[in-house]
């Protein structure tokens, strides 16, 4: 593009911003424009505020008219508004290249008879400002050449770039979907940005500035009507649903979060959670033949309680219980022996695989079970949520072996390997999200079971999420101040070690330090780090990018597991070089995993210089928040408090005769178990000269742990009664968790 078309462009664009309302201006810049173009008509519509159409103003006489078109594919510009593409149509008397362009699409050419113009050609450029539509400018009849080349195209665009500025200046609208918000203080950006960072999808993450954040669903509302220009629909409005509400599936509807209402005249309202995705509001119109309509926007939750839907409940299986419910029915029409035709591939098989793993992502779910039954039992799918598996649903026997192969096939197994246990992963992507499902398969007398893991994904939790207690909170952070030396955390498979370390690395993360990372799997990702992949069948394990790390100039390194002695060895060196160490180990406590790691062979001497502390640490479930009762604890429970936290202990917990505990009691919020989410309860060894000493003499486990104490470590057991005190937990979560760990 020239500068010659650069210098016009920008000379309009100073117009058009000094001008107070653009209807106004626009017949004193359509001669410029239309030179600029080489055309010979143009049209600019403009959006209503609230509004689902484009309108385009022009004087007649002393008269202001109106062109009212909606967004929908019915006509050229209401269907650039509405797929927000531009197209170039070189006739638009040619049905059978509009109706290839879209079925639905249709010229008007009234306007041509009635003004005795021929429309020859046509570029038609959307006019968008984040996502959102808010005009659209139709070029005519390009003269001196026989259409529309891709350069018109490209300064086409350029217009509406500006006019997209000028057009969301005078619809008062918002840059995103939540800026109201912080505009009004109600949460501050960085508060937002971490939330964002944290959430699956704009479902969820609207879910969690209501619970998590506190902020009213109205000031929500008030924001997303801002942002998409439309009006905000709540749950308690009087208006019912349209007839046409009922040509959409049920669980079409509570899948997409859409419902279609009826006004007062009966026309319909189309009621969305994000009115901007134009390819779900085709898939509507399609549907229901719908052409006019009003477009409202509503919170998700809203939107399931108009449509009858218990909101905390309705990602948990309903669409999955539909399509077992299609098996059922479907399996009575074949014998036992017909089974084997039913193959992998069979649409019901592959949407049950499909609804199975996004069910379990949408409950949090950490691992999925297929179990199969004896002989024509169903077969079981259980979810472990929050630590505890949960039956979720059962499937028909006939669908048992066509289900694994899906699963098998997807994780590039052998669906011919019936007899050996088999393991594999694959990616898929689940909401908005790529997830990564590790798969184990395994023989049983009753056939194959699998246990899908979905792994954890997305940025680091901050660090003072890790809801440490105020000891530990202030300790960890001293100890990764320090510029060298190996921190530890240790504890089971699905403690949370790998989210408490990236939490670590969120705080150290800063742009003067190089810090490199050996995973296996990369489950959590963060800007700035340099993350590698670890890959045993070629040899690249822990050991050898811990050696290959130390030659890359590292500040910090972080390693997966301490598997072995190698890889122990290695970073006890590195950190005594100079490098801060973070890894795992898999041992029950922070002084049992001195001795391990000294049975594995490490200098006694060695290890203590390095090491500046150990965090084991365990997850535990939460109470609901919102249906969680206090209660007046009972002398049992006091007594047994104070035994677990150890009387020398006592005066840092100020109990009385009126300690405060909270129990469990179920809503549909946490599903009627009175408990949503898990948190960590956390032990912290700190290494002084003392415990040093004690491990140079290679000191028993039990004189380490007591001179832990001393130093001012406290037990698994002792942070899990702070969290019972704080009402994080209940009296019965701690009594699971302190079984192994009494107080002397």
């Amino acid at each position: 593009m020239s500068s010659d078309f650069y210098e016009t462009l920008t000379k309009l664009a100073h117009q058009i911003h000094q001008s107070t309302h653009f209807s106004e201006l626009l017949p004193k810049l359509e001669p410029e424009i239309l030179e600029l173009f080489d055309c010979e008509r143009l049209t600019i519509y403009q959006r209503q505020k609230n509004s689902h159409e484009i309108i385009s103003r022009y004087k007649s006489g002393q008269e202001i008219k109106e062109i009212r078109v909606p967004i929908g594919p019915q006509s050229v510009a209401g269907y650039v508004a509405f797929s927000q593409n531009s197209v170039r149509i070189e006739d638009p008397y040619d049905a059978e290249a509009l109706s290839a362009i879209h079925p639905k699409l249709k010229f008007a050419a009234r306007f041509d008879r009635q003004s005795n113009f021929i429309t020859n050609n046509m570029l038609v450029v959307p006019i968008i400002f984040n996502d959102l539509i808010l005009g659209v400018i139709q070029l005519i009849n390009r003269q001196n050449a026989p259409s529309f080349t891709d350069e018109d195209e490209a300064k086409a665009v350029e217009l509406a770039t500006f006019l997209a500025h000028k057009f969301r200046y005078d619809l008062g609208g918002t840059n995103t979907p939540f800026e109201y918000l912080v505009h009004r203080r109600l949460i501050t950006e960085p508060q937002l940005d971490k939330y964002e960072e944290q959430c699956k999808s704009y479902v969820d993450l609207i879910r969690r500035l209501i619970e998590d954040a506190h902020l009213a669903p109205e000031d929500i509302g008030k924001s997303l009507e801002l942002y998409y220009q439309v009006r905000h629909i709540t749950a308690n409005t009087p208006l019912k649903p349209h007839p046409l509400n009922q040509q959409l599936n049920d669980s079409y509807k509570k899948k997409h979060h859409i419902i279609i209402l009826a006004n007062p005249e009966m026309s319909p309202i189309v009621v969305m959670a994000e009115p901007a995705n134009a390819t779900l509001l085709l898939e509507i119109e399609n549907a229901t033949g719908l052409s006019t309509y009003e477009l409202c926007v509503a919170l998700p939750d809203d939107i399931l309680t108009l449509l009858g839907e218990s909101p905390e409940n309705s990602d948990s299986g309903g669409q999955l219980g539909e399509i077992v419910n299609e098996i059922s029915e479907d399996s009575l029409e074949f014998e036992r022996d017909e089974e084997e035709h039913l193959t992998e591939d069979a649409p019901t098989v592959v949407r049950l695989v499909n609804r199975i793993l996004a069910d379990g992502k949408a409950l949090d779910a950490s691992d999925i079970h297929i179990d199969p039954g004896k002989g024509s039992a169903p077969t079981k799918v259980r979810m472990r949520i929050d630590g505890v598996c949960q039956d979720i649903i059962e499937i028909p026997a006939s669908h048992h072996n066509a289900t694994i192969a899906r699963i098998k096939i997807i994780a590039k197994l052998d669906i011919a390997e019936k007899r050996l246990p088999q393991d594999g992963k694959f990616a898929t992507r689940l909401g908005r999200n790529i997830v990564e499902v590790r798969v184990a398969t395994i023989p049983t007398v009753f056939g194959e079971g699998v246990v899908m893991r979905i792994l954890a994904s997305g940025g680091a939790m901050p660090f003072d999420a890790l809801n440490l207690s105020p000891n530990n909170h202030t300790t960890l952070l001293k100890l990764i101040e320090k510029p060298h030396g190996i921190l530890l955390v240790v504890g089971p498979t699905g403690s949370g070690k790998t989210t408490t370390l990236h939490a670590v690395l969120g705080q150290l993360n800063t742009p003067d330090k190089k810090i490199w990372t050996a995973e296996d799997p990369v489950e959590i990702t963060q800007p700035g780090l340099q993350q590698v992949q670890m890959n045993n069948k070629i040899g690249f394990d822990f050991k050898t990018a811990l050696r290959a790390f130390l030659r890359a100039d590292p500040d910090i390194i972080l390693i997966g597991e301490m598997r072995d002695r190698e890889t122990a060895h290695a970073g006890v060196e590195a950190s005594l070089t100079g490098h801060l160490v973070l890894s795992t180990l898999h041992t029950n406590s922070a002084p049992e995993t001195i001795t391990r790691l000294l049975d594995l062979g490490l200098d006694p001497v060695n290890f203590s210089d390095a090491c500046l502390g150990i965090l084991a640490q365990r997850l535990i479930r939460t109470l609901c928040k919102k249906c969680k009762q206090p209660y007046q604890a009972s002398s049992i429970e006091v007594d047994f408090i104070k035994r677990q936290y150890g009387e020398r202990y006592l005066a840092e917990l100020n109990l009385d005769d009126t300690t405060t505990l909270y129990k469990a009691v179920g809503c549909d919020v946490c599903s009627h178990t009175g408990y949503k989410g898990r948190t960590g309860i956390h032990e912290l060894l700190k290494m002084t000269p003392t415990l040093r000493s004690l491990i140079y003499k290679n000191a028993p486990i039990a004189e380490l742990k007591l001179q832990c104490l001393t130093d001012g470590m406290r037990t698994l057991s002792q942070d899990g009664v702070l969290k019972v005190l704080k009402g994080d937990t209940d009296f019965a979560q701690l009594q699971q968790i302190t079984s192994s760990d009494e107080q002397s």
